[in-house]
């Protein structure tokens, strides 16, 4: 059943300089994905690069295509089951979607005893903003909730990305809206129709928090240094 307790802000997102920003209406914040893109690791940048170097740059960019159209089905089909308006995409990536927000809602929206809001827009002023697919009660504790597809089952160090964004979407809903949210889960399905669910909790989720500030505070000191390389450069000529 829908709480709405928490009254969250429309969405307004636009691209600047290539990189996805939310517009809160005060100022133009970074999105969540945007900071975890420019601040990746040296050792992930070159495992994508040999990945796709392996099986051929055409090929791994049909990959992406595919799962991000799938991806985008599956969220679809389950934002409307959620919203209780019901949904049906005919086509053959529409049909593999549903069968996986199938799995989604059997094993894992079974558990959500009632939700505040789906596809939330959050943020944290001066610093970030994005978009959490919900945000409910998950076994009788408030969660950030983020549905995944995926090609293939992910082992838990592999999601590293997909944590860091929960705890980033939990600490702009604890200062928006002054909760205090220290949960967060990760349904995921993959192509092949099977479910795994991640519950990062406790101390596993403070640890979380620390790190996406750790990323945060790159981010912007890139963007410092970047800035002053500008200045510099413009100067020189």
């Amino acid at each position: 059943k829908h709480n709405n307790c928490y009254i969250y802000p429309k969405t307004v997102r636009e691209a600047i300089n290539g990189q996805r920003h939310y517009d809160t209406g005060k100022e133009k914040l970074p999105s969540v994905t945007t900071i975890l893109k420019a601040t990746e690791s040296e050792e992930k940048k070159a495992s994508l690069a040999a990945w796709a170097a392996r099986i051929g740059e055409e090929a791994a960019e049909k990959i992406k295509n595919e799962a991000a159209v799938r991806g985008t089905a599956m969220h679809k089909i389950l934002e409307k089951y959620v919203l209780e308006q019901g949904y049906l995409d005919l086509t053959k990536v529409g049909q593999n979607a549903h069968n996986m927000a199938i799995r989604v809602i059997e094993q894992g929206l079974s558990n959500v005893s009632e939700y505040y809001g789906i596809e939330c827009t959050l943020f944290y002023p001066g610093l970030y903003a994005g978009q959490t697919d919900m945000v409910g009660v998950h076994k009788g504790n408030d969660a950030i909730i983020d549905f995944k597809q995926t090609n293939k089952p992910k082992k838990d160090e592999w999601i590293t990305d997909y944590k860091l964004q929960l705890a980033a979407y939990a600490m702009a809903h604890n200062y928006m809206h002054k909760t205090n949210i220290t949960k967060g889960v990760i349904m995921m399905c993959s192509k092949d129709n099977y479910y795994q669910e991640f519950v990062v909790e406790g101390d596993e989720f403070k640890k979380y928090q620390h790190q996406w500030l750790g990323k945060v505070s790159k981010y912007y000191e890139q963007r410092t240094r970047k800035r002053s390389d500008d200045e510099k450069d413009e100067q020189s000529s």
